[in-house]
């Protein structure tokens, strides 16, 4: 059985033809774990037992003449900053290495309804503060690609897991391009939502206004099972909401314009990814679209902006983190050695500069200069966009400046790991679904694919995944 090469819908096919069980696949990904992931680093646990009971279970339901849902017995790898009840969840911190999940995050109880399998929990850069998953507490995860490279980040385990054919999909976490940059480093597709389109309940918090669950596939088809799954309002989350969700069909995308934001090529990009986005502008022209240049003047504050609020509500999330409620705790004679012990041993290097950057943000007499000021100038990057979409359906990107790094050569330079959200941030700040997806038939002088980033109007992800699907299916598969 090719296990690298099944997707999702395929194995919805096979399935149902009786081809193979899901047992059976289920279990042939358990042994591509075992005879990959020590070098890989994808994991940082299995549920070997649960996967192939749950997997059983789907069969015995299709022996049984039952309608199954969509992604009955799909095998999934799933974030570790997302909770699994009676599942360790550490967000790859000491801080929370004694954490077992006390209740099912939305997205984990609606896949359960699906009846989807879940293989295990993925490796991330700690508390999602990263952009090559090198800033886990427990393992480094590499690039499935070229194992001396990055897998990018902060959803590096969960990119590795599916480029590797470790899991036939996945999901991440996108704050500034956790989902979008490590998919476009692994050659994959990574869909960022539109914020509040799907559930953060039980998705363990680093900044609120940004933080967004995604679905990460090697198609966009599979892309869009796994968002219709998760999608949609939840009780337990003030911020979700449903949208409008539907697929064009390819006649319906006839007419719509591509925007080419000329701020996003230049000084800083390398020439191999520039010459990869010219590539796909030939190509969605070819298609029938019809692309122009346009501006969105604010985007050059996006990364200082971004690197100013993110912090400041990542410090305020991660107080509760004390020693006292649960997850990790160190021995002390008072309440400050407490505070000072459990906190400095309990996390990373990374995640400590982004509280004392976040703390001094949020402190008095500094507030209105740096937080306020930021949240100004991200009104003003929304503005941008909302403005843009007057003239143009669809934005086309670079979804990140660089091609995959290798590891450790960025490592004592961390403004340098800053940059490669500049791509990804501004559609952060502004709350729009945008999606990473390969560059067709292009590939870097390293051998890497190079990911391009489709964004898109607030609400119309549908839209955005359609003119994906077109472009996959048109150029991608040609």
């Amino acid at each position: 059985m090719d296990i690298s090469s099944l997707t999702v819908k395929k194995f919805q096919e096979g399935l149902r033809r009786k081809e193979f069980s899901a047992f059976e696949v289920a279990q042939n990904i358990f042994k591509r774990i075992e005879e990959y992931d020590g070098e890989l680093g994808a994991y940082l646990c299995l549920l070997k037992d649960d996967a192939l009971r749950r997997a059983s279970e789907v069969d015995a339901a299709l022996a049984g003449g039952e309608n199954l849902p969509p992604l009955a017995g799909v095998p999934l790898a799933i974030k570790d900053n997302i909770v699994i009840k009676e599942v360790p969840a550490t967000a790859a911190s000491q801080v929370l290495k004694e954490y077992i999940g006390a209740y099912d995050a939305h997205v984990i109880r609606r896949l359960r309804e699906q009846c989807a399998v879940f293989l295990g929990k993925t490796n991330l850069d700690e508390f999602a503060m990263g952009a090559s998953t090198e800033h886990s507490a427990y393992k480094l995860t590499r690039n499935p690609l070229n194992t001396d490279y990055v897998p990018g980040g902060s959803s590096g385990g969960s990119a590795a897991a599916v480029a590797a054919g470790e899991a036939l999909a996945a999901l991440g976490s996108d704050t500034g391009g956790s989902v979008r940059h490590p998919a476009a480093f692994c050659g994959i597709v990574g869909f960022r939502p539109t914020y509040g389109a799907v559930s953060r309940s039980g998705l363990i918090a680093m900044a609120s206004s940004l933080d967004v669950i995604g679905p990460m596939g090697k198609t966009v088809e599979d892309v869009v099972l796994l968002f219709d799954a998760i999608r949609g309002r939840d009780e337990f989350d003030a911020t979700s909401r449903d949208i409008d969700f539907s697929m064009r069909s390819f006649d319906g995308l006839r007419g719509m314009k591509i925007g080419i934001p000329k701020e996003y090529f230049g000084k800083g990009v390398d020439d191999e990814i520039e010459k990869g986005i010219s590539l796909v502008r030939k190509q969605f022209e070819e298609l029938g679209f019809e692309t122009r240049e346009v501006s969105l003047p604010h985007t050059e504050y996006a990364v200082a902006c971004y690197y100013i609020i993110m912090p400041a509500e990542a410090s305020t999330n991660l107080a509760r983190y004390d020693g006292i409620q649960y997850g990790h705790r160190e021995r002390a004679g008072s309440l400050g050695e407490l505070y000072v012990r459990t906190r400095g041993e309990g996390f990373g290097e990374e995640v400590k500069r982004r509280i004392m950057l976040g703390t001094f943000s949020l402190s008095s007499g500094y507030y209105d200069a740096y937080y306020a000021q930021a949240q100004n100038v991200r009104g003003l990057i929304a503005d941008d966009f909302d403005k843009v979409f007057g003239d143009v359906d669809i934005l086309l990107t670079p979804t990140a400046p660089t091609a995959p790094f290798k590891i450790g050569e960025k490592s004592d330079d961390p403004l340098a790991l800053y940059m490669e959200d500049a791509f990804a941030a501004p559609a952060s700040l502004a709350g729009i679904p945008a999606m990473s997806m390969p560059v067709a038939g292009y590939e870097t002088s390293d051998g890497f694919p190079v990911g391009f980033q489709l964004i898109g109007k607030r609400g119309r992800d549908g839209d955005l995944l359609s003119v994906g699907k077109l472009y996959e299916e048109s150029v991608k598969s040609g």
